[in-house]
């Protein structure tokens, strides 16, 4: 029987900063632990958000299409084999088959507000009308969707304690299927908090709706 060959290297990154706490925020919304104990993948309908994805974390796996299971649609689509970097995922509170499951995440306070703009990147909306009951009244929501009560009730606590806004949460047409939103004012709030400055990563798409 010949030698086996060196283990591959462990490469990806699982120190905290911004960038890693970003893409948390995209595993926990649009991302899968495959139960292997290895292998990650992340999905997304915005090739350039599986490309931002690929970039901070320096993955060379290439992007490929998947089927969704939802829509039926090719989607972007990268996975990739870590263990340590798996491990750390789970430790800090992330699970194979979390749609339901999810729950609190362990990050550090500093970088709470980049796990935010991941979790919108990944499966947050931002949408705006015209009130007909007041003159040019222009209101706006964002909101956060997730199939984990435990996860949206932390959510919406971690955020209310770290930038002083509530929201509201409410179950959506979907049976078991959860929305936190927030209004116009509060909307402004957390806008400013996610995007501190101009050069944090995030989905081009989301970011210019926004400023329009």
């Amino acid at each position: 029987m010949g030698k086996r060959g060196p283990k591959p290297k462990e490469t990806v990154a699982r120190q905290w900063n911004s960038n890693i706490a970003y893409c948390v925020g995209l595993l926990a919304t649009d991302g899968c632990l495959y139960n292997d104990g290895r292998h990650i993948s992340f999905v997304s309908a915005d090739v350039q958000l599986v490309e931002l994805f690929k970039n901070l974390l320096k993955l060379s796996n290439r992007i490929s299409y998947k089927t969704s299971n939802s829509s039926g649609k090719k989607c972007p689509h990268i996975q990739f084999g870590s263990v340590l970097f798996y491990k750390w995922l789970v430790k800090i509170g992330l699970t194979p088959r979390k749609s339901l499951t999810l729950g609190p995440i362990s990050i550090p306070r500093k970088y709470f507000m980049d796990f935010v703009r991941g979790c919108f990147d990944g499966d947050g909306t931002i949408y705006s009308y015209m009130d007909s009951r007041w003159a040019n009244s222009h209101m706006f929501y964002i909101s956060f969707a997730s199939a984990s009560k435990t996860f949206v009730n932390w959510f919406r606590n971690e955020i209310c304690d770290i930038i002083g806004i509530h929201g509201h949460i409410s179950t959506a047409q979907k049976r078991n299927f959860y929305q936190l939103r927030y209004a116009k004012a509060e909307s402004l709030v957390l806008i400013n908090k996610m995007y501190y400055n101009k050069q944090v990563p995030c989905l081009q798409r989301k970011t210019r709706k926004i400023l329009d």
